[in-house]
């Protein structure tokens, strides 16, 4: 992140970042500058995102009781507010599952970092409207998080 990105966007008191794991953690200014980035390329402001930086229990419990869906995953988003939405303000929550970037990361080459801040940028593109039920949608959500990435730095 830039000193001049720093300016321009989410803060502690849009995007708050909350370290839910026992051992692992991400740098928060790293996180704010995904949520930054994909904010401003999707033309969205952040009012209030939580991002929660859990472990594979966490994650995979929220899957289960509120998606139906029993079993692990990397990242599950959720709309508080989806009239918000509609307007173009993200007003929501994105549940990383840590353990699963650590996992994850070598298979792709990259750090677990690196895999956890693509879940960020997944789970707050989600948060924005996109969808990645399709070979399609997923497609396009993946170029989407790389372009996030590189314009947060990462």
């Amino acid at each position: 992140m830039t000193p001049e990105s720093a300016d321009l966007g989410p803060d502690e008191d849009t995007v708050e970042v909350h370290q839910a794991h026992d051992t692992r953690r991400l740098d928060e200014d790293a996180v704010r500058a995904v949520v930054a980035a994909v904010c401003a390329g999707e033309g969205a402001e952040a009012e209030s995102v939580g991002i929660i930086l859990g472990d594979h229990a966490l994650v995979h419990e929220l899957n289960r009781e509120w998606l139906g869906h029993d079993y692990e995953t990397d990242v599950v988003s959720f709309t508080l507010d989806e009239d918000a939405q509609a307007r173009g303000v993200l007003d929501g929550e994105v549940y990383v599952d840590l353990d699963t970037a650590a996992e994850r990361a070598p298979e792709f080459g990259v750090t677990p970092e690196h895999e956890a801040l693509r879940y960020v940028a997944h789970g707050v593109l989600h948060l924005c409207g996109h969808d990645d039920a399709t070979d399609g949608q997923r497609a396009a959500m993946r170029a989407l998080e790389d372009r996030y990435l590189a314009e947060a730095g990462v």
